[in-house]
């Protein structure tokens, strides 16, 4: 049996905040988290400050955990070569994360770049992490659907991982960009491509509204998808979306999920209790 793995997401959950949050009390959070046992700590992100100025700190961030006694491995965010190279400066991060649409709408809007060209981004990102001992892990934005006008099916999906994987793609995370997957299409991307691609690991990085959860999750296990992205009581998420309810996949709910179908996660719980309650006082 495939172990769960659930990736923390507190990258996500504060870009979004406004009011900057001191590197301390980031350090703090992140430290908290390493605690617990999540499989990765998506962390930061080594993009420009102006686009993302939560995250102008991520260098000294990293380079003030301590991650000796975690088992959790560190992941960042890149969006261009230059990002990429800068993470592969921290022995500390084992994996860079691109996100890469299959919209071409939604690649403009997100990263101001054409699929064409951001396809050539990502061949020199995966160039630099096997220079350097990293992996990559492609989000694959619009995985569930496209609500840009663009064209989209479960072979439009397919057709792209079998692009990307001559390229060096062997983690790939679907996300459900804004929140507007529906069940049956889950369903057909994942049952595909985990039974098309044994040797690529498939993950979900599912937005979703507060009811909608449980039902996002299910379809996604039942079809075999066994690495999860949540985040701490569902902050943050795509700007992008049109119902203000919609946020990251609860970290919580994840936990109570699979700790009710007796699957064992390898988690402190205690040690969630706490980073649940840091979380709490940064958002205080």
């Amino acid at each position: 049996m495939s172990k769960i793995k659930i990736i923390e997401c507190p990258r996500d959950a504060i870009q979004g905040i406004k009011q900057f949050i001191p590197t301390e009390k980031k350090v703090t959070y992140l430290q908290t988290l390493l605690k617990v046992g999540f499989d990765t700590l998506d962390c930061g992100s080594f993009v420009s400050p102006k686009a993302v100025p939560q995250m102008v700190d991520t260098a000294t961030v990293i380079k003030g955990l301590d991650c000796s006694q975690s088992s959790s491995k560190l992941l960042v965010i890149v969006a261009n070569e230059r990002g990429a190279m800068e993470a592969c400066q921290h022995d500390k991060i084992a994996y860079l994360g691109y996100p890469f649409s299959i919209s071409e709408n939604f690649q403009m809007r997100n990263t101001h770049k054409s699929i064409k060209d951001s396809l050539t981004v990502l061949r020199k990102i995966l160039a630099l992490c096997k220079a350097h001992n990293k992996k990559a892990v492609i989000y694959l934005s619009m995985g569930f659907g496209n609500p840009y006008g663009d064209p989209w099916s479960p072979t439009i999906v397919l057709d792209w991982v079998e692009k990307l994987i001559p390229m060096g793609a062997h983690i790939i995370s679907l996300s459900d960009t804004v929140g507007q997957a529906k069940s049956k299409d889950i369903e057909q991307v994942l049952s595909k491509l985990i039974v098309e691609f044994p040797k690529v690991e498939f993950g979900t990085h599912f937005h979703t509204h507060p009811q909608q959860w449980r039902e996002k999750v299910n379809v996604a296990f039942n079809s075999g998808c066994n690495r999860f992205d949540g985040a701490i009581r569902g902050w943050g998420g795509c700007p992008m979306a049109q119902d203000e309810l919609v946020g990251n996949m609860p970290t919580e709910k994840l936990i109570s999920y699979f700790t009710a179908l007796k699957k064992p996660l390898g988690l402190d719980l205690l040690a969630f209790e706490s980073a649940y309650n840091e979380f709490n006082s940064i958002l205080s």
